[in-house]
């Protein structure tokens, strides 16, 4: 892809191909505020090119952060000293961030000599920091620019694994040797005095300086973080789709990327990926390495030790493969799937490899829930200190930080736990020291108090109790802990417990083995009573627990000790008290009720990230409304007004490309409002009907319609099928349903995109009627020659002209990447049809939604002359929901389509405000069907036909 150059302000943009006027306008406004720190919004609709904005944007900024950086250390190295603003020179201090000026304070009664001192030791420090710093930066360069241009690098290391692979293959031949041995003859004792003479365990120096090097070196503490962007966004295959966009730009052979994942994504070894589920396979990949280090430990402190324990380890966790595998991956760009296969090339980890190329990558790619969790954050070895983060897709940020640190348990689970928990105390008891004893006690202590504050009894079956209050109630956290009557139990510690005992692991591998562990008599009634417990909880896991799984047969993903869960909902606990609530929800039995802990304040968490990072950029297709990032993310966090900046551009199509309707009401003079009230009436729904039927007679191609819920979505698809209102749409359009389950996206998806791409033959009438002139002729060849116009499933000389999909909002299929060029539209310019049934206002009832507007009623204040924080909150939800579905439309420059809204709310100023301005602009009010649908037909003609 040819690179042309952009010069934007006396910058200099690489790009792939000369850019649109937006995007360098974008790169632009992206480049100040990462060069002056600030933390940004930017909006840049689907179809503008944001992402390819936001890489030679930001990889722009790094390339002239880097050079000016380098030129100053080699001032600096060659001179020691600063330039101060009157044009003298000073020496330099510790930091840029820490220079003194002859005004500086000094304490009192200092002598000139002792600051003299002090200020040329900190020269010097810096100086030898420099320049080791200089000499790493310069040894990782040659050892990339040697792997990328000598293939024999490569070819050494296949061969050193390939010498280990044998090497490991005879050490299992011999074991199984002496293990046949030790079965046919058993070994003689030996004499007093002969235990000497045996050979000890042997290990290589090389052996062990690999083994030993990953214990201290884990985190690589000789290389510095460099300065780099961490790019953030919300699913594996967006972030795929970004590296890609990486790889085809002008920084994709000289920029040092990794793609980061969980263990689950780039686990390698089979053994324990078949545990299915991702906190299993975590715990598991944790206890392996624990396994490794300890013994390590064991054999330095007894090196003639003979026989040794068993010890499980990760056969891919090797120091010299992981730097190997270190280097590979910041040699070119790659993503998770061609990490996977490198790893498996390599035999070395790549959940590890990735994490050693951290400190010398410019560019780190991983989802949303690795950046935003502290505690996640932390464990991969992100450092943000000084650094740039990027979050895309960030439309549902305040949903994402929320929901990452909320969590709920069931009455069955706390029943569960309990049990598995009292069982391993009982037949390990005498095995435990006296620490472990206290803290199983009181976690048993805490899991009988939360079964008792939801009504039910620890002591018997959560399936078969009752319970006699039912209802939802909500609490102050510390309410909450005063009832349960656990405020005098330390939660920290607790929690600390949790995670370095790892006692959920255990009491998983415990539960695990009932079935199967050879006991004693006096222990097997009782393990046989803990397996009939269980089996009363989850039948189904227990029954296929036992039998062998059918080849062939789908394996579903073992699931994770409910102690897990809970180990999650202590955590959360440990939030500070104004900031969460907790939920209890009582239904008719102890199993369906629930506790649930609510995030109310995401800001405390996005916090930590603005501290630390020198900038902050939150950028999506539509982020509008604005409002929610600034007041319930930004401001609560402690950003100043000053360092926020907005950037929001239109779009690339021009402004007649789009026709955006708000129909007040339909052909038969209905008054569209779809409340809760009204939404249900069989008058609406007939006009809703007889709306889609009219547009599916102007539009041809795709139409998407949008329900506010799936379960309204199937009250109005019953009753269309009832009143013969679906056969009339059938007969202009093939419809589709967006399915529930995830794994069945695809397929509708891809009937969907079937019936779009096939082509009719047979021309309209009003292209009939043009056929009289010359141009007409023309365009009636083209048609005739199958470019335009679909037709759904082959049936050709037929009605029908396409597809129409019912969806829901925010569910699977409103996201943009799901709606290629292939699936909403025609391949050239065929037009499209976005239809939103309604305002998608969230449940008002819910308990968590009323908890959160009281909360921000509280905490927020009112502007003069606008509504409470909390119904701003109601409105922007429902809004940022239409956007994010309608945006869905438009995708390329060429591209054309109409959107209609079909609720007279949306007519309402405050509610268009709210639109995307590339909207907002062409937006057009009809109080009467009529008008609407004569502008649709209009439209639809001019833009089907080419001029």
């Amino acid at each position: 892809m040819a690179n042309k150059t952009q010069e934007v302000g006396g910058i200099h943009f690489p790009f792939p191909f000369t850019p649109y006027s937006i995007q360098k306008d974008f790169m632009a406004e992206l480049y100040r505020v990462l060069e002056a720190g600030k933390i940004g919004i930017f909006e840049s609709p689907t179809g503008t090119g944001k992402s390819l904005s936001l890489i030679c944007g930001a990889l722009s900024w790094l390339r002239d952060f880097e050079q000016r950086k380098h030129q100053e250390e080699a001032r600096l190295l060659e001179t020691g000293t600063v330039p101060l603003s009157d044009g003298k020179e000073q020496p330099l201090s510790l930091s840029s961030s820490c220079k003194e000026t002859p005004d500086t304070p000094r304490p009192a009664g200092e002598p000139d000599w002792v600051t003299q001192f002090v200020q040329k030791k900190e020269e010097r420090d810096l100086v030898d920091r420099l320049k080791e710093e200089q000499v790493r930066r310069k040894k990782r360069e040659e050892r990339l620019r040697q792997i990328r241009h000598n293939a024999q690098l490569k070819y050494a290391a296949k061969r050193v694994r390939q010498e280990e692979e044998e090497m490991e293959r005879l050490l299992c031949l011999s074991r199984e040797m002496l293990a046949a041995g030790a079965e046919a003859e058993p070994r003689e004792p030996l004499a007093s005095g002969e235990e000497e003479l045996v050979l000890a365990e042997y290990e290589s120096d090389e052996e062990k300086g690999a083994a030993h090097g990953v214990d201290e070196d884990e985190d690589d503490p000789e290389e510095e973080h460099v300065t780099k962007i961490y790019y953030c966004s919300r699913t594996h295959s967006q972030l795929a789709q970004f590296v890609h966009e990486v790889q085809r730009s002008p920084f994709g052979k000289d920029t040092r990327l990794v793609s980061l994942g969980s263990r689950q994504n780039l686990c390698i070894n089979d053994d324990v990926k078949t545990l299915g589920s991702a906190q299993l396979i975590s715990d598991r990949c944790v206890e392996m390495q624990r396994s490794k280090h300890e013994r390590n430990r064991a054999e330095e402190e007894k090196p003639k030790r003979r026989r040794q324990e068993h010890w499980a380890t990760c056969p891919f966790y090797s120091y010299e493969r992981l730097q190997l595998l270190r280097d590979q991956v910041l040699v070119g760009v790659k993503d998770i799937e061609q990490l996977v296969a490198l790893g498996k090339e390599a035999r070395a980890c790549p959940y590890y490899g990735s994490r050693f190329a951290i400190p010398a990558a410019q560019l780190v790619v991983l989802p949303y829930q690795m950046l935003l969790h502290a505690a996640t954050r932390q464990a991969a070895g992100i450092r943000l200190q000084g650094q740039v983060v990027l979050i895309d897709e960030a439309h549902n940020l305040i949903d994402t930080i929320t929901g990452i640190h909320s969590a709920e348990v069931s009455g069955s689970q706390l029943c569960q736990a309990h049990s598995q928990l009292l069982q391993y105390m009982e037949r390990y008891g005498k095995r435990l020291k006296a620490k472990n004893l206290m803290y199983i006690k009181q976690i048993l202590y805490l899991l009988e108090k939360f079964v008792t504050v939801l009504g039910g009894n620890i002591k018997q079956n959560p399936n078969t109790q009752s319970l006699s209050q039912t209802g939802t109630e909500l609490k102050t956290i510390n309410d909450f802990l005063f009832e349960s009557q656990i405020d005098n139990i330390n939660l920290f510690k607790v929690r600390r417990y949790c995670e370095r005992s790892m006692i959920s692991r255990k009491l998983f591998g415990f539960t695990e083995r009932y079935g199967t562990v050879l006991t004693s008599s006096r222990e097997q009634p009782r393990l046989a009573g803990f397996q009939h417990f269980l089996q009363t909880l989850q039948p189904t896991v227990a029954q296929t627990a036992v039998g062998p799984v059918e080849e062939g047969e789908a394996r579903l993903p073992r699931p994770a000790s409910p102690l897990m869960h809970i180990e999650s909902f202590l955590a959360a606990l440990t939030t500070a008290n104004q900031d969460g609530r907790v939920i209890l929800s009582r239904q008719g039995s102890l199993c369906q009720s629930s506790l649930k802990f609510l995030l109310l304040n995401p800001a405390v968490h996005f916090a930590e990230v603005v501290k630390e990072c020198r900038a902050v950029v939150i950028a999506g297709g539509t982020m509008q409304p604005v409002s929610d990032f600034r007041e319930q993310l930004l401001a609560c966090a402690g950003v100043e007004a000053e360092r926020v900046v907005e950037f929001s551009c239109g779009h690339v199509i021009p402004p007649d490309n789009i026709l955006p309707l708000v129909i007040c009401s339909g052909p038969s003079s209905q008054q569209l409002e779809f409340t809760y009230q009204k939404r249900e009436l069989p008058q609406m729904m007939d006009e809703t009907g007889r709306i889609l039927c009219n547009l599916c007679t102007v539009v041809p191609g795709g139409v998407v319609c949008f329900f506010p819920s799936y379960e309204y979505q199937r009250q109005v698809y019953a009753h269309w099928d009832q009143s013969g209102l679906l056969a009339r749409l059938a007969v202009r359009k093939k419809i589709f349903q967006e399915p529930k389950k995830a794994n069945q996206v695809e397929q509708v998806l891809a009937e969907y995109s079937r019936c779009i791409k096939v082509r009719s033959v047979t021309p309209r009438p009003w292209v009939q009627r043009t056929a009289g002139s010359i141009l007409g002729g023309l365009k009636l060849w083209l048609y005739n020659l199958d470019w335009y116009f679909p037709q759904c499933c082959g049936q050709a000389g037929g009605t029908v002209t396409g597809a129409l999909l019912l969806s829901v909002v925010g569910g699977k299929m409103s996201e943009g990447i799901n709606f290629s060029d292939n699936l909403g539209r025609l391949v050239f310019l065929g037009p499209r049809c976005v239809v939103m049934v309604g305002m998608p206002y969230p449940n008002i009832r819910s308990p968590e939604l009323q908890e959160k507007m009281a909360y921000l009623d509280q905490t927020l204040p009112r502007g003069p002359g606008q509504p409470p924080p909390g119904k701003a909150l109601v409105e922007n939800l429902c809004m940022k929901a239409v956007n994010q579905s309608i945006g869905r439309a438009i995708r390329h420059q060429k591209d054309f389509a109409s959107i209609v809204l079909l609720d007279q709310r949306y007519a309402r100023p405050p509610i268009l405000r709210k639109l995307p301005a590339w909207i907002r602009e062409r937006v057009e009010v009809k109080a009467t069907f009529g008008p609407a649908f004569a502008a649709m037909r209009k439209f639809h003609r001019e833009k089907s036909v080419p001029s």
